[in-house]
């Protein structure tokens, strides 16, 4: 359990997701990461020169990756002091991470405010070419980065879809009831942009990114979700041959950033928005699934950092995940006994998609404006990764 670190109220920010090779396909996301968050910074007055470290979350590799974490710090702060950093990758589960490894070091007083950004760009994913001299004739092995990964997982050998399909099958759902999901999740989203978007408002902030040399557009809104339908839905085949899972009942890549200030509970209030309200970081929790069933990682995830924080599933208010399939969402409720619908008001990555690296940080952008909304209390985020793997995170606000 934590007890030091704090989250200032609005002292985080996503961006909107854009679909895959959309409006942020081009854009170094390296860059275009520290530089939006600069911006969000100096919107809000932050002086970006508290911060003693940085965390860079990044999952899909970039051009100048090797300097990325110290070439996205100097960024941050505009060069106004040296800034040093680290490079993370957990793949969905990065932004948890590095908010994570902030709060653990707030915590042992190794420093007093720490900054977690994360960005991805999943459009034009690098190729890499291998050397491969043992080989026939010495010819090259290649990868695509985001393609070949989703496809097959190296130790279970399997494409991801086919994960979710094993929990599937073992839990015993059917398609219908994952387009049910699918479709609540959808509603859910609808809900978020009520009100000319007033609740993705309360955490989002808008990018400028780069069209051509001559050519810059501000990104206010999500770019991808496709409208949803229970007909539609119906009428979708599953993607693998006697699956439960369509296109519609799956995420999609996506671009995106996001940026979180994790300090001491002095400082939090001293920069927050509403002192009156304080956010701690209660909480982490993570674990590794058996064998080629990655949905099933945030249930014990979870169960970690509940025991962590000392509560039970009745004393969360709110709840959101990382949904890649709709099959997470329905075995985490039918093991920890929630209620599918109750989880991920205002949408979640199952609709507005998954940039990999931020799409965590969203999640939990939004789970703490919500449980705000409700008056305070505990929140849970929980969300797979690549690999079996899952991590949590409780949040107290109050």
């Amino acid at each position: 359990m934590l007890t030091k670190a704090f989250i200032p109220y609005k002292g985080y920010y996503s961006t909107p997701f854009c679909r895959w090779q959309g409006t942020m396909a081009n854009e170094n996301s390296i860059a275009l990461g520290a530089t939006t968050a600069h911006k969000w910074l100096t919107k809000n007055n932050f002086d970006p020169t508290m911060f003693d470290y940085m965390y860079l979350g990044i999952t899909i590799a970039q051009h100048h990756l090797f300097y990325g974490h110290t070439w996205a710090a100097a960024m941050l702060v505009n060069g106004a002091k040296d800034l040093p950093a680290l490079l993370v990758n957990q793949a969905c589960t990065t932004s948890t991470t590095c908010i994570y490894l902030a709060a653990t070091n707030i915590e042992i007083g190794a420093y007093e405010t720490g900054f977690a950004l994360m960005t991805d760009r999943c459009s034009n994913g690098p190729h890499t070419i291998w050397p491969n001299p043992l080989g026939p004739g010495g010819e090259v092995e290649s990868e695509n980065w985001m393609m070949d990964n989703f496809n097959r997982d190296p130790w279970a050998g399997q494409k991801m879809i086919q994960t979710a399909e094993n929990v599937a099958k073992e839990l015993g759902t059917t398609k219908e009831e994952c387009d049910a999901v699918t479709l609540r999740r959808y509603e859910q989203y609808q809900d978020a942009l009520a009100n000319d978007r007033a609740f993705q408002k309360r955490y989002m902030f808008p990018p400028e990114v780069r069209i051509s040399r001559k050519k810059t557009v501000i990104v206010e809104q999500d770019e991808g979700v496709t409208p949803t339908s229970a007909e539609g839905l119906a009428r979708l085949k599953p993607v693998e041959p006697g699956g439960v899972h369509t296109f519609g009942a799956q995420t999609f890549p996506a671009d995106g950033n996001c940026g979180f200030i994790v300090t001491t509970r002095d400082k939090a209030k001293e920069i927050s928005a509403d002192p009156g309200i304080e956010i701690q970081i209660v909480a982490y929790g993570f674990s590794r699934a058996k064998k080629g069933y990655m949905a099933q990682g945030p249930v014990p995830a979870s169960e970690m950092a509940l025991k962590g924080a000392g509560i039970k599933v009745g004393d969360l208010k709110a709840v959101k995940t990382h949904q890649p399939f709709a099959i997470n969402d329905i075995y985490m409720a039918a093991k920890m006994g929630m209620d599918v619908n109750w989880m991920n008001n205002y949408g979640n990555s199952l609709i507005y998609g998954h940039p990999q690296g931020p799409t965590a940080g969203r999640n939990i952008a939004e789970l703490l404006e919500e449980v705000v909304m409700l008056g305070g209390g505990y929140g849970l985020w929980a969300g797979c990764a690549a690999g079996d793997t899952a991590a949590a995170l409780i949040f107290k606000i109050g």
